[in-house]
């Protein structure tokens, strides 16, 4: 399982609590799709997760930008995935962000409320803020290999699930669907 987080605005600790702090421990990798604030906040992530893939936000102290690109595209089974902060454009610069890296999935953060786009192009996900929330509760993401496909799921912090998605793997001869 993997686990997506963003928009920790945090200066000392990570803000990790309950079954979202043993959800992070337990992950096979986890995503943070940027703004830690501090360096103190990303080595909090880093002694935490097993395996930690993140990027830069525009609110991270030059320490955690020097360390952490902007943008990052890697691969979780057959599925491409697209991580940044943020794109001018909104929607579309996300869209386009993710069509040029040839993305399935795009992660980002920066509003701080869950977001889950499934309509034309890659389906955006937004996993909120698991410290920070705007407007809601404070939530994450995960993401879960089944049977080819992948499962999007935005989660409280409780680990009760608010939102879900499938996005079928590509088949022999075909190309991957979104279902729902």
């Amino acid at each position: 399982m993997i686990v997506v987080v963003s928009d920790t605005h945090r200066s000392e600790r990570p803000g990790l609590t309950g079954s979202l702090r043993e959800a992070v421990r337990s992950a096979d990798r986890v995503i943070h799709a940027g703004d830690f604030t501090t360096e103190a906040v990303l080595d909090g992530f880093q002694s935490v997760a097993s395996s930690l893939v993140a990027v830069a936000g525009n609110r991270d102290e030059p320490g955690v930008q020097d360390r952490l690109p902007t943008a990052r595209t890697l691969t979780i089974g057959t599925f491409t995935v697209a991580v940044t902060h943020t794109q001018r454009g909104g929607q579309t610069g996300l869209t386009y962000f993710g069509a040029e890296r040839g993305a399935d999935l795009v992660i980002s953060g920066h509003t701080h409320r869950p977001h889950l786009h499934t309509a034309d192009g890659p389906v955006l996900l937004n996993p909120g803020s698991h410290a920070d929330p705007r407007g809601g509760d404070p939530t994450y993401a995960t993401l879960a290999k089944r049977d080819g496909d992948l499962e999007i799921t935005i989660r409280d912090t409780t680990g009760a699930e608010k939102r879900s998605v499938r996005l079928e793997g590509r088949k022999a001869g075909g190309n991957g669907t979104r279902g729902h």
